[in-house]
């Protein structure tokens, strides 16, 4: 009986670690795996379509982190001393440490109105809307260098009441020399498969004619990141008059990179942090066999005794 416990719970741990290696993602149910199995198409007829992709997950080498603030106050010159209060002394902190630069981008700055109650004696209450102050808002810029130091920016711009972390986007130098990196593989495997092709049609491919066209296409981390929600509510049987209290979900975001599957060769495979993915793809359409052109149509002229010209078709001037 013993080991017949143990070998069930033994089970039973091994499908937990099983189900954990999927990850939380997988109790959303909107999320759906295409199908795993290869579809090819034949091209047009009396073509060869040939075709290669790559990609390159390129780590970025600067980052600009940008920052919303808002202020309110009574009048506009109040206003802007409370948010020059704020952020001046912040921003010269961030920028003591090498690398860093700031950016001060102005958004908006509109009054803002309250309602004011209007009584008299024999009407009704009446609101009257009126100005009451100033609303300002700012987007902070910073950029930096090193990843690890949102961290020290994200604390001290917490100090002055800034928490709204907007957006980071991601930078590199090193994009053109990376496009023309794609641009030398994937030409050297285009060829490789030239050569595959004519082993396999027993043709010569290199004295026909063949149309070409190629393109690039990057995106970003920030357009990257998806979302989900992880949880098992229990369910109940109650009538429509009752009332039930459900608890916040938490939703959890994650950083989705596009999947190297598809690609026939990709630089730098393994994804450990955000990064920028530059894909490039080549496409050669080989021409194997040219359309015949049409054949010249003939006409015959018959001369008549009396010197007319007249016209006839091919056919009856056989007979």
């Amino acid at each position: 009986m013993k080991h017949i416990t143990s070998l069930l719970l033994l089970l039973g741990i091994s499908g937990l670690c099983v189900a954990q290696i999927s990850g939380n993602i997988n109790y959303m149910y909107q999320v759906k795996y295409p199908d795993s199995n290869i579809e090819i198409g034949f091209p047009p007829a009396k073509t060869l379509l040939v075709t290669v992709k790559g990609m390159a997950n390129v780590k970025a080498d600067s980052y600009v982190a940008i920052f919303s603030v808002t202020q309110s106050g009574k009048t506009a010159d109040e206003v802007n001393s409370l948010m020059d209060n704020r952020i001046t002394p912040v921003l010269e902190q961030i920028k003591k440490k090498a690398g860093r630069e700031t950016m001060v981008d102005m958004v908006s700055f509109v009054p803002v109105y309250e309602y004011e109650t209007d009584k008299k004696l024999f009407s009704k209450k009446t609101y009257n809307e009126v100005p009451s102050g100033f609303e300002l808002k700012k987007n902070i810029h910073i950029r930096y260098s090193n990843p690890a130091d949102l961290n020290e920016i994200l604390t001290a711009l917490a100090s002055a009441e800034i928490y709204d972390l907007v957006r980071v986007d991601y930078f590199s130098n090193n994009l053109e020399a990376i496009k023309k990196d794609l641009m030398a593989k994937a030409r050297t495997m285009m060829q490789e498969k030239l050569k595959t092709y004519q082993l396999i049609l027993n043709l010569r491919l290199d004295t026909l004619e063949k149309q070409v066209v190629d393109g690039f296409k990057a995106v970003l981390p920030v357009e990257m990141y998806r979302s989900y929600q992880a949880y098992n509510s229990s369910s109940l049987n109650v009538s429509k008059a009752k009332s039930i209290n459900q608890a916040d979900k938490s939703t959890t975001l994650y950083y989705q990179p596009v999947v190297d599957k598809e690609f026939d060769f990709v630089v730098n495979p393994t994804v450990f942090e955000p990064a920028i993915q530059v894909m490039y793809e080549i496409k050669l359409n080989v021409i194997l066999e040219k359309e015949k052109p049409a054949g010249i149509q003939k006409e015959y002229i018959l001369l008549t005794p009396n010197g007319e010209m007249k016209t006839i078709s091919p056919g009856i001037a056989s007979h």
